[in-house]
């Protein structure tokens, strides 16, 4: 596990780019406001948009995640786990006022670029 990237992601580089190249300027693996280790993969702070782009297998995608055969009760725990947490950082960020956008590692970065700008396009105009 401990060679498994967990920031720069292909997905969020690829996303990253999108965004950079629109103009939208962002903070990159910001630190989730009053919890401890943990982070938003790109943040737009002023706008208050929590970026998450989640890989499929270790956050439970409906649609790619697979279940190891070996230690499989140990597997089924440290997933479950990841998926709680998940939850309870989406309830803190919008508790503090973010709007949270998760998106699965497999979705096309176009269409995930241009609802991350939609959305910060909406928060700016309401602010």
């Amino acid at each position: 596990m401990r060679r498994q990237a967990s920031k720069d992601t292909a997905a969020e580089l690829a996303v990253r780019r999108l965004l950079h190249a629109s103009g939208l300027r962002y903070r990159v693996e910001y630190p989730v406001p009053g919890m401890a280790r943990r982070r938003i993969d790109v943040a737009f702070t002023r706008a208050k948009v929590a970026v998450l782009i989640d890989g499929c297998f270790w956050h439970g995608c409906p649609e790619h995640a697979t279940q190891p055969k070996a230690n499989a009760e140990w597997w089924h725990q440290k997933l479950a786990r990841n998926m709680a947490r998940d939850a309870e950082t989406t309830e803190h960020l919008t508790a503090a006022g973010w709007t949270v956008l998760r998106f699965w590692e497999h979705e096309a970065p176009t269409e995930v670029a241009d609802r991350v700008a939609a959305a910060v396009a909406a928060r700016r105009t309401t602010m």
